[in-house]
Formats: structure tokens, C-alpha cells, sequence
């Protein structure tokens, strides 16, 4: 049986496709490598005898429309986080820091505190509302086909200044500009650089790609936590898709990809043997650096790289701070480790030299604060929580010559970053697995690419692009196209990909579809 479209990768832009075209009557097959659906969406036990699903890959959700769940009936719960930030840090040898919280005036008695005055106050606020404004303006088209890059700079026709600041200049420039103080600066610089390696002035803007991506997310720049872990999502998008008619196998390594001129036939392999099913068009949701290698392609130049480091962690209870923050404060929101913007540069020159930074800046979540159902009843009682921290500025190339030896020492250098703001030893208050081992993993970039097939352990499969056309051809499509027509990009390398937003995924379907 020809189908309409093989999908090739079962992660949670995958089943987006496939969900939007199942319901649309079209016969789709999903081909997983992994043995379970969700690639890095996913919420996994990875601690033997400890009951706590972690989002063990990604951890929040911003950019996934409410438009998408509402249209495929998910039925997803994404919980608001009312403490948006905390950042401990040292002011005048006094243990310190900056609280960001959904309550202005919470955040207004913060900033004075550390500054000692009202200017910062006022700088926060005026930046807040410009982001607020692009946010408003761009959201909506990442819905649509893509608008030319002329039709982009139009929404901002009586703001030329924002499409200046986050389009044509460094984002440095204008957090410099904007704000005086150095730690409110990094606080602000973090969003332009979760897995993008890149200084605050770096002249190829990915720093500014980044850092759109972060705050633009569905029109209000929310990150939330999903209730039930990130599982919740992708075993969502999975049971939409079956119960359309999809069919999804796991366990199926696709080996080829290839066109011809009536149809794309897929070849994949599993525990019974090789098969082969053809399509008219097969949608990739697997990095287009993978794609070249199944279309047995050369991979497009300059090859991707990741620049994270991942750690999951599980804690018998919150550790106190040597600041004196209440910990169910502190960790309620994100917790910024080391991310002045002076430390956050002095960083990336250092991993830029082939070095690891010390210290490691990073920021930690605390999912159960906010979310506790991903932990037993007996784990919950007892006070447990789950800390996952993202390590910035951890290029590849810094764990290439022995991943496992660097990733110990990136390690060791993170957890003692975070010890020298805690006001007692972490292994006070870090749990153990069934046979006495600290509940704590790290994983690498080297790690990602193993476990999830991202080319250099590339969060985002490639560099991020901006969401609308860069050239005239594109303007009117999906930015899904590749170099064959029977092949559509849909995943996070789709020209609106990167984080858990199904954005790349229903761009895909809709074109197949033919909407507009």
C-alpha cells in the first residue's frame, strides 16, 4: 500500500505531522528509531528504585501555540511559573540576589535592593515592554505561511528601533544600551544563548536568533512547566495521530531516503529484518544533516555542534541558600548560576579558546515545585524535587578528544559552582538510587548526539533561522522545503524550528495540505 507520507523520526514534531495529516484522511506511517515515541521530549525513570519521571532532555514549553493544542484536542495542562528568575550572587561581600517574579512590585523591591535605587527598575520595565511588543507583533505569523522579510520589518514600521535592535545589530548592543548593571545584563543575555554558542557580540546574530525564539513564544514569551512532564505532550500528539489513523512504529531504523519522480520510497530496519514502503512525499523530522546521509547526500557545511551541558539531578529536599532566600522561592522560577554578563563573556572566550569555563555559568529548574504529580505519592510526602540544570557555553569541541573524562570535569566544575551559593554541602541533600549511587547524570553534547541522533549534539538539529523569508521563493511557503520536492524538512532544522513548539511539525502538514 503507497502511503501519502512517511515520517521519518517520532519525536513530538513528527507526531504533529502526522497528527494533522491523519486527521486530514490521510494514510501516514511514523518510523521511530527509539523504542518509545517523543525523541528528546520525552519523561524517563532514569534513577533504578527512585519514582520520579523526569523531563530527562527538555524541560519547558514557550513556543507551542495554545492555537495547536486547541486544534488537535491534546488536552495538555502547561502550569505557570509565578517566580519567573532568582539569580544568587555576592554584592559588597554580602551573600545576595535578584529575585524576577510575575508580581512587579516583588521585582521592583528586588532590583532596588541590589542596586541601591530605582534605575534598574525603570530600565527592566521599559525592556520588558518592548519585548512585549515584539512578541505581540511576531507571534501570529509563525502560524502562517512565512512572510517576506520586508512583511516581517513592516509590523514594525512605527518601532523601526526594535527591528533594528533584535535584527541588525548584536543583542549585546542593545543590553548594553539598555541596562547598567552587569548581573541584570547576563539575566537578559541568558535567553540569546541557551545552546547557542555565541557572545553577546557576535556578529553572525545567532545570539539575536536565540533570543527571539525565547521570547516570543506564544505571543507573551511564558516559559511553563508541562503538568505530568514533557511525556505528557508527545504521548498526547502520539494517541491524536493513532487515533486518526496514523500508524507509528518503534524500534524502526530508517536506512535511505529516496525520491524519484512518482514517489519517495523509505527503507528501514528492525528486529525482524528490512523493509521498504513508499509514499508520495516523505516528511524528515530528524536533522538535515541526517537527512543528507539517508538521501546519501554529502552533510551541509559548516557541520552543527551543541554547546550544553545537561544534568539532571533528584534531591531529598531543596537546599538552602547562603543568601537566606526562602529555597521554594529561589528554585521556583529559574535559578541563574554565574550568568553575569561579564561572566557569561569571560566564558565563552575561554570555551571558544578550547577550554572549559570555570566557573561554568548554567541555570537550574525545579520542576516539582511547580509540578509535583511527576513524583510518587511516597516521594512527594517525603519532600523530594527534581533539579535539572542546563550548563551554557559547553561546545562540543571542549569534550571531543575524551567525552566521558570531560564531561566528569564539567561536572565536578558545575556542581561546585553551584555549591559556592549554597549555605551546605550538596551531598547533604542529594538522593540516591537503589544501589547507593548519587541521583545525579550529566550528558554531554557527544551524549545528546548518541541518544537522540542531534548532529554534534545540536539542540536545535542546526543553527536557528528568523522565522519569515529570506529570499523571494520562500516567501508564501512553510520554510520546510529541501532540494526535493517529495521531501519536506519537520523538525526542529525546518526554517521556524528549535524547542517543543509542533511548529515545524503542522507547517509541514499544512503545506502537504495545501493551505495558505
Amino acid at each position: 500500500m503507497q502511503r501519502d507520507a512517511i515520517i521519518v523520526g517520532g519525536g513530538h514534531n513528527g507526531l504533529a505531522a502526522a497528527a494533522y495529516l491523519a486527521r486530514a484522511g490521510r494514510r501516514v506511517l511514523v518510523l521511530e528509531r527509539l523504542d518509545e515515541t517523543g525523541g528528546a521530549a520525552v519523561s524517563e525513570r532514569p534513577f533504578g528504585g527512585v519514582d520520579v519521571r523526569l523531563s530527562r532532555y527538555a524541560y519547558l514549553v514557550s513556543l507551542l501555540p495554545r492555537e495547536v493544542v486547541d486544534e488537535l484536542g491534546l488536552g495538555l495542562e502547561l502550569a505557570t511559573r509565578e517566580v519567573s528568575s532568582y539569580t544568587p550572587t555576592v554584592r559588597d561581600g554580602r551573600p545576595t540576589g535578584l529575585l524576577i517574579a510575575r508580581d512587579e512590585a516583588v521585582t521592583r523591591q528586588s532590583l532596588r535592593a541590589l542596586t541601591g535605587d530605582d534605575r534598574a527598575w525603570d530600565q527592566w520595565r521599559a525592556f520588558g515592554a518592548d519585548l512585549a511588543e515584539i512578541a505581540h507583533r511576531l507571534a501570529p505569523t509563525l502560524l502562517g505561511a512565512l512572510p517576506s522579510r520586508a512583511e516581517a520589518e513592516a509590523l514594525f514600521a512605527d518601532r523601526p528601533e526594535l527591528w533594528r535592535r533584535l535584527v541588525e545589530q548584536p543583542l549585546g548592543a542593545w543590553i548594553e544600551d539598555a541596562f547598567d548593571d552587569d548581573l541584570v545584563r547576563g539575566v537578559v543575555l541568558t535567553d540569546g544563548l541557551i545552546g547557542t554558542f555565541a557572545s553577546a557580540r557576535d556578529a553572525s546574530l545567532a545570539q539575536n536568533r536565540c533570543f527571539l525564539y525565547h521570547v516570543v513564544g506564544d505571543g507573551t514569551g511564558d516559559w511553563r512547566v508541562p503538568v505530568g512532564g514533557m511525556g505528557r505532550i508527545t504521548d498526547a500528539l502520539a494517541r491524536v495521530a493513532r487515533e486518526a489513523g496514523a500508524e507509528i512504529l518503534t524500534g524502526a531504523e530508517v536506512t535511505a531516503v529516496r525520491p524519484g519522480p512518482d514517489a519517495v520510497e523509505v527503507t528501514w530496519r528492525d528486529a525482524t529484518g528490512e523493509h521498504a514502503a513508499s509514499a508520495e512525499h516523505a516528511l524528515a523530522n530528524v536533522a538535515p544533516a541526517v537527512l543528507a546521509d539517508l538521501l546519501g547526500r554529502p552533510r551541509p557545511a559548516p557541520a552543527p555542534f551543541g554547546s550544553q551541558l545537561k544534568v539532571n539531578m533528584v534531591v531529598r529536599r531543596l537546599p538552602r541558600l547562603r543568601s537566606g532566600r526562602d529555597p521554594r522561592e529561589a528554585f521556583a522560577g529559574t535559578l541563574h548560576l554565574d550568568e553575569g554578563y561579564d561572566q557569561l563573556e569571560a566564558a565563552h572566550r575561554a570555551a571558544a579558546g578550547g577550554r572549559l569555563p570555570d566557573p561554568p555559568p548554567g541555570e537550574i529548574y525545579c520542576h516539582t515545585l511547580t509540578d509535583p504529580s511527576i513524583l510518587s505519592a511516597e516521594l512527594r510526602d517525603a519532600g523530594y524535587h527534581t533539579l535539572t540544570l542546563f550548563g551554557l557555553h559547553a561546545p562540543a569541541a571542549c569534550f571531543a578528544d575524551d567525552p566521558a573524562a570531560r564531561t566528569a570535569e564539567y561536572l565536578d566544575r558545575t556542581l561546585a559552582a553551584f555549591e559556592a551559593h549554597l549555605d551546605e554541602p550538596l551531598a547533604d541533600v542529594i538522593a540516591h538510587d537503589q544501589d547507593g549511587r548519587p541521583c545525579i547524570e550529566a550528558k554531554c553534547p557527544q551524549d545528546l548526539e548518541a541518544a537522540l541522533g542531534l548532529p554534534g549534539g545540536n539542540i536545535f538539529h542546526r543553527d536557528l533561522q528568523w522565522p519569515w523569508a529570506e529570499d523571494d521563493a520562500e516567501a508564501g511557503r512553510w520554510g520546510v522545503d529541501t532540494d526535493d520536492e517529495r521531501v519536506l524538512l519537520c523538525g526542529s532544522g525546518a526554517r521556524r524550528g528549535g524547542a517543543v513548539s509542533a511548529l515545524p511539525g503542522r507547517a509541514a502538514a499544512l503545506q502537504l495540505l495545501g493551505r495558505r
